[in-house]
């Protein structure tokens, strides 16, 4: 399957004798299946004036553990091998299935929060397992994992992504029931104020540790700040935008990042 230069799939690149200068190693933000695609539809056309192809690795509800010791592992360990030295890129969305979940983002919780008045107190303290500082130093951990294998199979620079500040409305893709945030908060009891406010600070400890991981080689790692992009309007449920969205944060976020790595 593919969208101009993008290939969700290796027979279908190898079909049309292409080879890819970008993998995009991703969850269902690069593979969102629904009308008007994910992120990489819309990243496809700016790194195209460049003639660059991209071939997708990974899928829907991937997590970054998934990128380097679970199931898509091989996939990308295969890919590095076969073209890491023609790359020009790595993009690597990953992090947001960590947490996202009922039994992901629960048991972060504090087991009753309805007498919290900072977001920051509906959170088990400490690193035991479960625990937010747990998961941040586990999804880090498989970061510089995934972040070596490229450096050392590639001189790919890597671009990495934060999302933005997902929506805590308990909106599924199909019902309520798919929900990933809203239940969680509402089993914790935590109070309808501070909803938003928990998820945020789960994406701003995500986008520190992800800073903090371009410290590895500055000059070959670099961030995509994609917070406070999207209105109320621009997500389709919980964790996802939009068509519109995925364009706004593709132009406004992605496109300056690209322009200055002289990929688009």
């Amino acid at each position: 399957m593919n969208f101009e230069n993008v290939y969700w799939d290796w027979p279908s690149m190898q079909a049309d004798n292409r080879h890819p200068s970008i993998l995009a190693i991703g969850d269902s933000w690069f593979w969102y299946p629904f009308p008007g695609g994910s992120l990489l539809n819309q990243l496809g056309p700016l790194v195209a004036a460049r003639e660059h192809c991209i071939l997708a690795l990974g899928n829907n509800g991937a997590e970054v553990f998934d990128y380097v010791y679970g199931k898509y592992a091989k996939s990308v360990r295969t890919a590095l091998a076969l073209h890491g030295p023609g790359l020009s890129a790595v993009f690597i969305s990953g992090g947001g299935n960590d947490f996202a979940g009922f039994s992901d983002l629960r048991p972060m919780l504090k087991d009753d929060c309805s007498k919290a008045e900072r977001a920051e107190d509906c959170f088990r303290p400490g690193d035991a397992e479960r625990t937010l500082d747990w998961l941040m130093k586990k999804t880090a951990a498989s970061y510089r994992a995934l972040i070596g294998q490229v450096l050392v199979q590639s001189g790919a620079r890597i671009v990495m992504h934060n999302y933005d500040y997902a929506q805590p409305s308990g909106k599924g893709i199909f019902s309520p029931r798919s929900a990933w945030l809203r239940p969680a908060l509402i089993d914790a009891k935590v109070p309808e104020r501070l909803h938003q406010a928990c998820i945020n600070a789960l994406m701003d400890r995500v986008s520190a540790e992800l800073e903090t991981l371009t410290g590895i080689d500055k000059s070959r790692i670099v961030l995509v700040d994609s917070r406070n992009t999207l209105g109320e309007k621009d997500w389709a449920n919980e964790l996802h935008p939009k068509p519109a969205g995925f364009r706004k944060i593709a132009r406004q976020k992605w496109r300056p990042v690209l322009e200055r790595i002289e990929l688009a």
